[in-house]
């Protein structure tokens, strides 16, 4: 009799479990973050089969926890979430206008337009600027770049650092001006130093190389590439860098002057499209002279 009770009482306890598990499923899927509500899905149409699937699971389980009216329900409204959500489509991005620049900058703001250009013709004061030559051979320094000058403690007044480079002596030179006073407080002159090349030299580099004969290998690389002939800096994408003798394994004689010279060697390619090899050629902006290494 004990035993009969006991198997008795084993199936009531596993029938028990069995309405809770049904429970568990039902509210499983019918809690919010199915695929509509998540946004994964999105579409109304995923969004209205996760509502069907949370009303058939209440319904199953219905009988043993009433609990089919809340599947039914929460499933309705994870379809009309996802129908919301596919019906309001979000509107097109727009990019915020840049905020309107002074003519002067506030601490250590960057230097505006204004100041910049001030700076670089306050740096080039009359008559040494006259006996200077930047790098096409034309009167005037090589403007390398202008950078925000360190503060000076105690004093708010905004200075630009402005440094050319000068290819009749082979020097960097190096300005400080007071943007308030107009007066250039500080000026170097330094030999030997090479900072990295500007836009303007890369330019000229890559004319040098195109009229010397060592250019030929390049025209013909970009007649292969294109079926066209090279007669223009403008049909090539390039870059650049000082070229730096001391990181070279075998430096050829006439580069030994690289350091104190000012050489750069460049990466090319084809506008959209191809690389062309030009690293093997430096160019010693200083002599004009193109020569081919390795």
């Amino acid at each position: 009799m004990y035993e009969i009770a006991r198997r008795h009482l084993g199936k009531v306890v596993a029938g028990a479990a069995m309405a809770v598990t049904g429970t568990a499923v039902a509210v499983a899927i019918s809690l919010p973050g199915s695929a509509g509500a998540n946004g994964v899905a999105g579409p109304a149409g995923t969004a209205g089969t996760a509502g069907s699937a949370g009303a058939s699971a209440g319904t199953g389980a219905a009988g043993a926890t009433g609990q089919g009216d809340a599947g039914a329900q929460a499933g309705a409204g994870e379809a009309g979430t996802g129908n919301q959500a596919a019906g309001s489509a979000p509107p097109p991005a727009t990019v915020a206008p840049a905020a309107a620049e002074g003519e002067k900058g506030l601490g250590s703001d960057p230097l505006t337009d204004d100041e910049l250009a001030r700076a670089e013709q306050l740096a080039l004061t009359p008559p040494a600027a006259a006996a200077q030559e930047n790098v096409e051979g034309g009167r005037g320094p090589q403007h390398l770049g202008t950078l925000l000058a360190d503060p000076v403690p105690g004093d708010g007044a905004r200075r630009a650092e402005v440094r050319f480079y000068d290819y009749a002596k082979d020097e960097l030179v190096t300005r400080t001006v007071n943007l308030g006073t107009g007066k250039v407080e500080r000026s170097a002159a330094q030999r030997g130093v090479q900072p990295s090349a500007h836009p303007e030299e890369l330019r000229e580099a890559l004319e040098l190389i195109l009229a010397s004969p060592l250019g030929k290998g390049v025209k013909e690389d970009y007649k292969d590439a294109t079926g066209k002939q090279l007669t223009s800096t403008e049909q090539l994408w390039f870059n650049g860098d000082v070229y730096r003798p001391y990181r070279e394994a075998n430096v050829p004689a006439q580069l030994a002057d690289c350091g104190k010279h000012r050489c750069v060697r460049l990466v090319t390619k084809v506008l959209n499209g191809a690389w062309i090899n030009t690293r093997n050629l430096i160019v010693d902006l200083s002599a004009r002279t193109v020569t081919r290494v390795g």
